[in-house]
């Protein structure tokens, strides 16, 4: 990730962060809607507190851009959790696809095409390490 990725991802999560429960609640329902697949892995979950997992999660990343590595062993047990779960690779291109939505459609004129690359680059990243782990696993 460059200087000025990482710049744009933290600049744009600053804009989140005050509606981080909204973005997402849109995210799953988005998520939901374009792939219905996906809904069946959280029949038993409090979607409240996955929310909440799901924006500490990102806030993570967020916070650890200049040193990815110090984070490689979460984003690995992370991995690793969701095999267990039912996640399958396919299921990285919907969440992929809804979250760069999600941020679009809550960041409004803040979205740029800059900084949907710069997060698309740090999904791409992070699903891969993720997804490493899977194939490990199998």
């Amino acid at each position: 990730m460059t200087e000025d990725e990482n710049r744009l991802i933290r600049e744009s999560w600053a804009h989140v962060m005050p509606i981080a429960d909204t973005a997402a609640s849109l995210f799953y329902d988005h998520l939901f809607t374009i792939d219905p697949s996906v809904r069946p892995l959280f029949a038993n979950a409090d979607m409240a507190a996955q929310r909440g997992k799901l924006v500490q999660a990102l806030d993570l990343v967020v916070t650890s851009l200049d040193d990815l590595d110090g984070i490689l062993e979460a984003l690995r047990d992370l991995g690793r959790r969701h095999v267990d779960y039912g996640v399958t690779a396919t299921h990285y291109g919907s969440v992929g696809a809804a979250f760069l939505w999600t941020l679009e459609a809550g960041l409004g004129d803040a979205w740029t095409e800059e900084t949907g690359a710069a997060w698309a680059r740090a999904y791409g990243l992070i699903a891969e390490v993720m997804q490493e782990t899977e194939a490990a696993a199998v």
